[in-house]
């Protein structure tokens, strides 16, 4: 354990200054939005809004993301990262500080979709600016490294908002949607300091090809644009099912929790904490598994073993069993994301590596804005126990099918076991 712990820190020791400054700027824009991802849905809901409202605003949010990041891609490419960074950054802030006080159901829909629009500046462009920051080999222990400490950001965010929110209701007697609102605004001014590191970043020289020469991989892949063009298509496919699932029941797990076990909001700000920090362990794991199976293999047999717990969330009528099954989930789930990044940034040459982060994104949005409305339609059909077990059904089949096909077409190949 000691070693391990040892080989980590020499790891993020070894990066340079502008990824120890982009990962600090990433913590700061993670734990205020782990604070809306947390607390928006219990806004909307206690504005004595309709359920349907979340609905729109999440598939807003996505439809937005989805409609910028080709475009983003391109921005980011032409431009550079850092500048495209600060101003998505910038203009996400101000959305941010708008939302937490708006209270009209238009105004709400309209802020969530210049949210998702200009947030896109900043996701579209992460990968590939620690992609051009580091060099093959050390590409799995930054992704996982970078993704873990989101993670964990994410539990000060969510877990903080919600006992927050709680103590201000409680201790300071403000109302619930007033104590909500103060949470949200202070989620809003932690993400704005992210621009303190962001505007430290220097430009990046780019790499000479040399690094062909050291990843395996690119020795043997053509650098033609339909080739590329092709794997990013077969590879946002499978990005496009996990989406579609995810947008069922992800962005819902909180009104899950609360709608199903009546649960607090500390206690939903917990639980949801507590899954974001087991996937941060998750995925540190992830190189270890990876070098044992390869990552394709390292990355379907996590997604496998996740969908039974999922199951169980779905049906269970225990809090206690719920939690727990939400959190076995969230972490195998999870622990592969890092690694589909790294295959993602693997399977493409480098002049296609912002086209290839832009599609996944913007497939895996499309999936969550087309589910959203579904999402929140069987609820208020079905109840809070059936409504919730079919959407949870659905991406269960989803990820089965999402993980069956990207084994089938990448698994088998040289190119998965890198």
């Amino acid at each position: 354990m000691i070693h391990w712990l040892q080989d980590w820190k020499k790891k993020i020791a070894s990066f340079n200054r502008n990824i120890r400054m982009f990962m600090l700027a990433n913590i700061l824009i993670q734990i205020g939005m782990g604070v809306f991802m947390v607390m928006y849905n219990l806004y909307i809901k206690e504005l004595g809004l309709p359920e349907a409202v979340n609905g729109k605003v999440i598939s807003m949010t996505s439809l937005a993301s989805a409609i910028m990041l080709i475009p983003a891609g391109f921005l980011s490419d032409r431009f550079g990262r850092k500048g495209i960074i600060i101003i998505g950054t910038v203009i996400s802030a101000g959305t941010l500080f708008y939302r937490s006080i708006a209270e009209g159901e238009q105004s709400l829909i309209y802020a969530a979709f210049f949210t998702g629009l200009f947030m896109a500046l900043v996701q579209v462009s992460g990968v590939p600016f620690l992609a051009e920051n580091s060099n093959a080999s050390e590409r799995m222990h930054l992704f996982s490294i970078h993704f873990s400490l989101i993670m964990i950001a994410s539990v000060v965010g969510s877990l903080g908002g919600g006992v927050l929110a709680d103590a201000l209701h409680v201790y300071a007697s403000l109302p619930t949607v007033d104590a909500i609102k103060y949470v949200l605004i202070l989620g809003a001014v932690i993400f704005t300091a992210a621009l303190i590191p962001l505007f430290q970043l220097k430009p990046v020289v780019k790499r000479v090809e040399k690094e062909s020469k050291v990843n395996p991989l690119e020795k043997e892949l053509p650098n033609a644009f339909t080739r590329n063009v092709k794997i990013i298509v077969l590879f946002g496919f499978a990005n496009l099912l996990i989406g579609t699932g995810s947008g069922l029941v992800i962005p819902y797990l909180n009104l899950y929790f609360s709608n199903r076990f009546d649960a607090s909001n500390t206690y939903i700000g917990l639980i949801l904490s507590l899954g974001s920090a087991m996937t941060a362990i998750a995925m540190l794991l992830g190189p270890a598994l990876v070098k044992r199976v390869g990552q394709v293999r390292a990355l379907v047999i996590f997604q496998l073993l996740s969908i039974p717990f999922l199951f169980i969330t779905g049906y269970t009528n225990s809090l206690v069993i719920a939690s727990i099954a939400f959190l076995m989930r969230q972490a195998l789930m999870n622990a592969g994301n890092p690694i589909q990044s790294a295959i993602a940034m693997d399977l493409v040459h480098d002049k296609y590596k912002g086209l290839s982060n832009s599609v996944n994104q913007m497939v895996f949005n499309i999936g969550w804005a087309s589910t959203g409305t579904i999402s929140t339609g069987l609820v208020m059909t079905f109840g809070f126990y059936w409504g919730y077990a079919y959407a949870f059904t659905i991406t269960g089949i989803l990820y089965i099918i999402a993980s069956t096909y990207f084994y089938i077409l990448f698994g088998r190949k040289k190119i998965g076991r890198i």
